[in-house]
């Protein structure tokens, strides 16, 4: 192994060395008498998001198979969240970065990309990512991070400070420690793995719920067992949902996948920014509103215990998108019933 290979593993791991694991929130004042749902405030990292965790583990496992040098270019195909990061870990170790993203990324996210020292490279839509990431890096000989991929093979799932860990050893003081269900959404699919794995490794008595929004395939390949599935367009929940199967995606570990309009994604995040004061990314609204319907059937079975799941990124990067009224409008649909429910509900 290089000394720049050391030197930049090292500065890796002293970044993580540096880092506090991040909070577990209990939500309160729910109409649920017996049922706590907790979210994993993945917000307060560094770079702002759950992605802070893969973008560190896609780092250190190319340096550590030989594909990242001093001299390489890393490329990603990513709508935002994990470019941020990707960004971040690049500057660490002085090489180049390029994110190949749809024009609708939200401004704020491609400004914090250029904040950390990356370019952004621009494609009309989510289905194009993939093949342009793989062109750009050809060109430049460059290395195709492909966060889809490798994301699953990337985390120790059996321990490490992995997010699952984190999760069950955060709840063991909790009144149900080992929770019913943990509830994930998938954009590569190593976050849901990762959970999934580390569940039946250590024999624990918990469902993994993978969360799908609209105009992602993950819930019809589940559902059929399909994996060749593909869609004309992408999600419009940033960082979650894939117009094609991706090879980080782990069916088989999965206990339960539902389809999430994406209408009740937006509405939970106006929901929980008034139970919390705080606002969050998309895919925490679609990680929240399957929290919130396995509630409502553990109360129909008279079940108690704990839900646990995730806030993704926080809602400060989405003020022009999914915080902006006329946008919602345009690009979501109403979203006031489905709030009506919610605030009906719980």
């Amino acid at each position: 192994m290089s000394s720049w290979v050391a030197e930049s593993v090292g500065k890796i791991s002293a970044d993580y060395q540096r880092s506090a694991d991040t909070h577990l929130i209990r939500l309160e004042g729910l109409k649920i008498e017996g049922i706590d749902i907790y979210l994993k405030d993945e917000s307060t990292h560094p770079t702002g998001s759950l992605k802070h965790r893969l973008a560190r583990s896609l780092f250190l496992y190319a340096l550590c198979n030989g594909k990242i040098t001093e001299n390489t270019t890393v490329v990603e195909a990513s709508s935002g969240s994990s470019a941020v990061s990707e960004a971040y870990f690049a500057r660490m170790i002085g090489v180049p970065f390029i994110a190949v993203m749809p024009r609708s990324t939200a401004q704020s996210k491609i400004k914090q990309i250029e904040l950390y020292g990356g370019r952004c490279h621009f494609v009309e839509s989510a289905t194009q990512m993939h093949s342009e990431a793989v062109k750009v890096a050809d060109e430049l000989g460059g290395y195709f991070m492909d966060q889809f991929t490798y994301a699953e093979r990337a985390t120790d799932w059996r321990g490490n400070n992995n997010i699952a860990e984190s999760i069950f050893r955060q709840m063991e003081a909790e009144p149900h420690p080992v929770p019913h269900t943990v509830v994930m959404s998938a954009g590569t699919g190593g976050t849901s793995a990762t959970i999934g794995r580390y569940i039946r490794y250590k024999g624990l008595d918990s469902r993994l719920l993978v969360v799908d929004p609209e105009y992602s395939v993950f819930y019809d390949s589940y559902q059929s067992g399909d994996t060749e599935l593909t869609a004309s367009v992408g999600s419009k929940i940033e960082g979650i949902g894939r117009p094609q199967v991706e090879a980080s995606f782990q069916p088989a570990i999965i206990d339960v996948m539902i389809k999430v309009p994406d209408t009740a994604s937006i509405a939970t995040l106006y929901w929980l920014e008034g139970r919390m004061g705080r606002k969050a990314g998309a895919s925490t609204g679609t990680n929240l509103w399957g929290a919130l319907q396995v509630a409502q059937e553990m109360k129909a079975n008279g079940e108690q215990g704990s839900i646990v799941t995730l806030m993704c990124d926080s809602g400060e990067r989405y003020l022009d998108t999914y915080y902006n009224a006329a946008w919602v409008r345009e690009n979501i649909g109403d979203i006031q019933p489905e709030l009506d429910k919610l605030n009906t509900l719980f």
